[in-house]
């Protein structure tokens, strides 16, 4: 019974932290942004592609700082592409 209630509360434990930032795959690497609020909408985010631009409309990717990373990784790209 203890070892049932032990998992039990590491599991909550998991899912709250999990439920605590948001998981973008972005075309090159996984960042992860701390939420402003604890919910399940827009924990995992696939941003590769064309997508960064509606990503850029979601007020709560916003607080959490989505446009920083999007302008980080699309100057990344252009430092790194010939002329």
């Amino acid at each position: 019974m203890k070892k049932s209630i032990l998992v039990l509360i590491i599991a909550a434990a998991a899912g709250y932290g999990l439920l605590s930032y948001h998981f973008v795959l972005l075309d090159s690497s996984l960042k992860v942004l701390k939420k402003t609020t604890v919910q399940y909408e827009n924990t995992f985010v696939d941003a590769r592609g064309a997508k960064k631009l509606e990503l850029a409309l979601k007020p709560d990717l916003i607080a959490a700082g989505i446009n920083d990373v999007i302008g980080q990784v699309d100057g990344a790209i252009k430092e790194n592409t010939p002329q």
